[in-house]
């Protein structure tokens, strides 16, 4: 596993102990430039989703990177 991954996966960690889902969504927000009211689409784009299936979608997005 790269230095990256073990960086990542140390910080989804620390995000699911101390974050609710709405608080990863707004730090997101913060750490993704975007135009508009960022919190507010995100809100609706994962408003179904748990903070574990943010995550997952996370990790696959990272992978697919690679």
């Amino acid at each position: 596993m790269s230095a990256e991954a073990v960086v990542l996966n140390k910080v989804f960690g620390i995000l699911r102990r101390e974050l609710s889902a709405e608080e990863y969504v707004t730090y997101l927000q913060i750490v993704t430039p975007r135009i508009g009211d960022a919190t507010k689409e995100l809100r609706k784009k994962t408003k179904d989703l748990s903070l574990e299936g943010i995550i997952k979608g996370a990790k696959k997005i990272e992978k697919k990177g690679r």
